[in-house]
């Protein structure tokens, strides 16, 4: 049997102390506080989850047993009931926070639409009256298919405070995509809005969903925003306007209460081949875990105005986004379109225009504005900004400096974030204030996660050794099954280690290092078996990325009779540099240096651009199919940019 462990070879040494103008004034100020807290949370678990529930939720009936384990299935705070919209609007009538913004948005055309907390809760409460008289009520499935604008926040709520279970459907999904997942739930209304704005085009949703509902026996109504403008047919006795509706509410709404394990959301993972997995998350726990987290990574205050560039249809546009910064009492920015429309410097333009104080994005955005040049971030100030965080994938070393010292000035800390969509909060974080932050490590466990990196045999590695990440204790924000797939649930999650159903498999490799910081190197799947040696995607990538002309990279293995996978990496180079065969064996060279001549390239693509979901992450399966030279296939629908496919396969 051949050893499994991961080989994992970066080193990274630079480190970052918070300063002591942040620590003075962070949420949790002291190293000392963190670890006395972070030991409660693990070693007497619902002594300390019983009092974080009590603090940061609003009840309308107490909870009577904090936590009933019967492994692999959690349940939170029996016995207690309460309502996520209420813990997300109405907490905050009655004090200063009413006439708050909760939300600003910027259209990509450049309008802009300011709403306080007030209005908000207006705008839920009569989309809750509308849904409630079509007969949507507690556990009916919506599915909402929405661009990034109010109404898509608005909707997500409104749900939640009639008990009906939202699943959100990422706009760039395709009718089949969206008709899968609307079948699986079995969602009876579906919301959506004539289009949205995306690199100056109309997306035409609404031509979408009248695709999709034709193969929907249990859709009853389709809710349209008119948003673009943009012609379309509308359904005699199944199409509805959303303004026509509203309209027609006026009455003031109670959200009712329930449950704490009442289902607030599936969220289908975006699986490019198979059917899609829909993540359930229910009500208290989850919301406590976005609450909280939101309240400590991101250190929030009063005064501060948060931009969550993910896209509504993700976890992080729930967790980080909607639910977790509304139950704080924060302004939430949302933008609708592209981070380069109508130039690279939007992101910064919006920042300096609505002084904007924490941004949270992907490193694949962070690489994008890197390779679009340094100009277009120097024309703005960017003062207002006091905190970054990144989300998604590992961020390599070289594009977590450029972030630090670009957008942050050099001043603002770091949170480097990792989580999941089954996780529903973050679990390893830096908390800024308190931890001292290296480039490319997501630090540290949050409150409540007892992370591992283990071996084949669910045994602890040696520190600096690669292998697999595990969670081996229950939290509030795990989700609780695969919608009407329990055993699917089991198989995913909880079986990797024979007898051991309690050990949550997260699929990604890891080591600690002497500090004890988490290095994530990527997806198990991900993982490249190179002549026995099992070397992690993101290692190779940042490699590459710290070439002074790579921009961006992608490692994929192809078959190889000889070494079992040949690797084969997709280069995209900076502005000034040219693709030549010399550069490709000094990048080979420049590999071998970094992490060792097992892990050099067997060959190097160079490409003007990556194929990308609208999230922002690569889609390495069509790599791993033009590497080895076959036909795409699956469901490319959430691609930015088609193009990218074609001149990628033109150039085999």
């Amino acid at each position: 049997m051949p050893d499994q462990t991961i080989t994992s070879v970066s080193r990274e040494n630079r480190k970052f102390r918070p300063s002591a103008e942040f620590k003075a004034q962070a949420n949790l100020g002291s190293e000392a506080l963190y670890k006395r807290l972070y030991a409660e949370s693990v070693n007497s678990p619902e002594k300390f989850w019983s009092k974080q529930a009590k603090e940061h939720l609003v009840w309308r009936k107490p909870f009577k047993q904090v936590l009933k384990w019967q492994a692999p299935h959690a349940q939170w705070f029996l016995g207690g009931k309460l309502n996520v919209a209420e813990n997300c609007l109405d907490r905050h009538l009655g004090t200063q926070r009413e006439n708050k913004a909760a939300l600003i948005f910027e259209g990509e055309p450049g309008d802009v639409r300011t709403i306080t907390y007030r209005q908000l809760h207006g705008h839920v409460s009569q989309l809750a009256q509308v849904i409630e008289s079509m007969g949507i009520g507690a556990g009916d499935r919506v599915a909402i298919y929405l661009p990034m604008i109010p109404e898509a926040v608005i909707a997500m709520l409104a749900c939640a405070r009639v008990g009906a279970i939202h699943t959100v459907v990422f706009g760039g999904f395709s009718p089949e995509a969206l008709k899968d997942r609307i079948n699986d739930c079995k969602a009876k209304l579906v919301i959506t809005a004539d289009g949205g704005w995306r690199r100056g085009k109309v997306i035409e949703l609404k031509a979408n969903v009248d695709k999709a509902v034709e193969g929907t026996p249990t859709v009853q109504t389709v809710m349209v925003v008119k948003r673009c403008g943009n012609p379309v047919t509308m359904k005699a006795g199944r199409d509805v306007w959303w303004q026509d509706t509203a309209a027609a509410a006026a009455k003031p709404h109670k959200a009712k209460a329930f449950d704490a394990e009442h289902p607030l959301f599936i969220l289908y993972t975006s699986g490019s081949t198979g059917k899609p997995k829909g993540v359930l998350h229910t009500s208290a726990g989850y919301l406590l875990g976005a609450k909280m987290s939101a309240h400590y990574v991101f250190d929030l205050k009063e005064t501060d105005r948060y931009f969550c560039s993910a896209d509504i249809g993700w976890i992080t546009g729930h967790s980080y986004v909607v639910y977790g910064l509304l139950a704080n009492g924060s302004t939430i920015f949302i933008y609708e379109g592209a981070p380069n429309q109508p130039e690279p410097d939007r992101f910064w333009q919006m920042i300096d225009r609505h002084a904007l104080t924490i941004l949270y994005t992907a490193p694949t955005a962070i690489r994008a504005f890197m390779r679009w040049g340094d100009d277009y971030v120097r024309r703005h100030r960017l003062d207002s900004l006091r905190l970054l965080g990144s989300v998604g994938e590992p961020i390599n070393p070289e594009a977590w400096i450029w972030y630090h010292t670009l957008i942050g000035k050099k001043r603002c800390p770091i949170v480097d974030t990792w989580w999941q969509t089954e996780t529903g909060c973050i679990m390893i974080s830096p908390l800024p204030g308190v931890t001292a932050t290296k480039p490319g490590s997501a630090t540290r466990p949050f409150f409540g996660v007892v992370a591992k990196v283990v071996d084949d045999q669910c045994r602890e590695v040696p520190r600096n050794s690669g292998g697999k990440l595990v969670i081996t204790q229950p939290w509030p924000s795990m989700l609780r099954t695969l919608w009407g797939d329990d055993d699917r649930y089991v198989r995913q999650y909880f079986s990797e280690f024979p007898g051991r159903p309690e050990i949550y498999f997260t699929g990604d490799g890891a080591r600690q290092d002497e500090d004890g910081y988490f290095w994530i190197v990527g997806r198990i799947d991900d993982v490249l078996n190179v002549s026995g040696h099992r070397i992690g995607t993101a290692e190779i990538e940042s490699a590459l990325v710290s070439h002074p002309s790579v921009a961006e990279a992608a490692a994929v293995g192809r078959p190889d009779e000889l070494k079992g996978q040949a690797l084969c990496v997709f280069v995209t180079l900076k502005a000034g540099y040219a693709a030549s065969e010399e550069l490709k064996e000094q990048l080979r060279s420049h590999v071998g240096k970094e992490i060792g001549s097992l892990a050099k390239p067997d060959t190097i693509r160079f490409a003007a651009g990556l194929p990308k979901t609208r999230s922002g992450k690569i889609m390495r399966r069509i790599l791993k199919e033009i590497a080895a030279g076959g036909a795409v296939k699956g469901d490319i629908s959430t691609l930015d940019d088609f193009s990218v496919v074609a001149a990628l396969q033109s150039d085999e």
